[in-house]
């Protein structure tokens, strides 16, 4: 599981010492206990695989976006931890897929579902995130989607 993982990486990065490293697995074990708790709330099970890649992708997407603010804000230092932030995190994705493997996964799910127009975009999009979670940029993906069936 990638909870385990993360937890050992906290481990060795604590008797390295490694205070960016510690911190950003701090954080991100928090916000998944925040989550597990949410969703214990609404009566459903801890967070699986599938959900942490989510989350995951979701905090780097938050990171990326304060690296532009802090650009326009000539916040150097910043900009440098949210980096090492994302870079951290990173790790525990699996391999993003390419261009022409996102285009190839579109057309296989378009063909898989019959989606005709952008009514079946829901489907299309649901299919890809079953089969490519943590693999792929969804709001890109969407766009594709988009394009191909329009």
């Amino acid at each position: 599981m990638i909870r385990d993982d993360m937890n050992n990486a906290l481990k060795e990065a604590m008797k390295a010492k490694n205070e960016r490293a510690v911190s950003t697995l701090r954080m991100v074990n928090s916000t998944l206990k925040n989550a597990d708790i949410e969703a214990r709330g609404s009566g459903k099970p801890a967070l699986g695989d599938a959900e942490v890649l989510a989350i995951l992708q979701k905090m780097i997407k938050q990171r990326q976006e304060s690296v532009e603010m802090y650009k326009k804000g000539a916040r150097p230092d910043l900009v440098q931890q949210e980096e090492e932030e994302i870079a951290v995190i990173s790790g525990y994705l699996p391999k993003q897929m390419a261009d022409a493997e996102v285009t190839a996964a579109i057309e296989a799910a378009i063909a898989e579902t019959g989606a005709a127009g952008m009514k079946d975009m829901g489907k299309v999009i649901a299919v890809l995130r079953g089969k490519y979670a943590g693999q792929m940029d969804f709001g890109k993906a969407s766009g594709l989607v988009k394009a191909k069936l329009g």
